[in-house]
């Protein structure tokens, strides 16, 4: 069981001082920002990525470790759990899109999609969570997506708003298992981010006057404006939150 953070000052509430934090998918864009906010606000961080050159990279510069991952590994994601120490904080980011119609999408692209968003974050929940479990401690945040309440278009990505949607749910469905062991379980719904998926993505015309139009702040957001949600639930300062999806998209969803 949970119990209410004893700080009388709120702004102790969001220090991470002496917690351990492993963030997934974090080389670059959101993921990274997410690191680099986790380390600000004073935890260890470690980052791991399926890509040890720019992941190694990226932890240098923000003073964090690295650790190789590939998420949709079974194996390996408990053999790096079995190896770290129970952690006080894991941040799943790993995900990828493919924007294929429906009609044309193979069993590869509808398979790794899944594979990486769903299954992938699944695994390490699940391992991970073990030992916050025996623990008794412990927050698990995910990058779900705004793509996870509602349907994306002009692009078609029937695949990626599938495997977000799970995301919010398979967060309900731990939150509501794992609350009274002491772990909290919650994610944030990005709306569209300046990442390199999405900048990709503004190269296309239609997209772009869609998506700016669409979204009432007529911009996208910055990977490090998505980061401070993920400190918040991550930290004491959300102490009697679990089971939430924290919405970050500049008000798309508003309409």
């Amino acid at each position: 069981m949970t119990t209410a953070p004893e700080s009388s000052n709120i702004l102790d509430l969001f220090k991470l001082g002496g917690k351990t934090a492993l963030v997934t998918g974090a080389a670059q864009g959101i993921g990274f920002e997410i690191a680099r906010a986790l380390g600000e606000a004073g935890a260890s961080v470690i980052i791991a990525d399926m890509n040890p050159a720019v992941g190694e990279a990226a932890a240098r510069s923000i003073g964090a470790t690295f650790e190789p991952l590939d998420v949709t590994d079974a194996d390996a994601v408990r053999a790096l759990a079995a190896k770290l120490d129970a952690l006080d904080i894991l941040v799943n980011n790993a995900g990828i899109v493919r924007n294929v119609p429906s009609e044309d999408i193979s069993d590869q692209d509808w398979n790794v999609v899944m594979s990486v968003n769903v299954t992938g974050l699944f695994w390490c929940c699940r391992e991970f969570g073990r030992k916050m479990l025996a623990a008794g401690r412990g927050s698990i945040v995910s990058t779900a997506s705004m793509s996870g309440l509602i349907s994306n278009h002009p692009q078609p990505q029937s695949g990626y708003n599938a495997s977000k949607a799970a995301v919010i749910q398979l967060t309900r469905s731990l939150a509501g298992e794992w609350a009274a062991r002491g772990v909290r379980v919650n994610s944030v719904a990005p709306g569209y981010t300046a990442t390199p998926m999405t900048i990709l993505g503004l190269e296309t015309p239609e997209w772009k006057e869609t998506w700016l139009k669409e979204t009432p702040m007529g911009r996208l957001a910055q990977p490090r404006e998505i980061a401070p949600a993920v400190v918040y639930l991550a930290s004491d300062a959300s102490s009697f939150v679990t089971g939430h999806t924290l919405v970050v998209d500049g008000g798309y969803t508003v309409w």
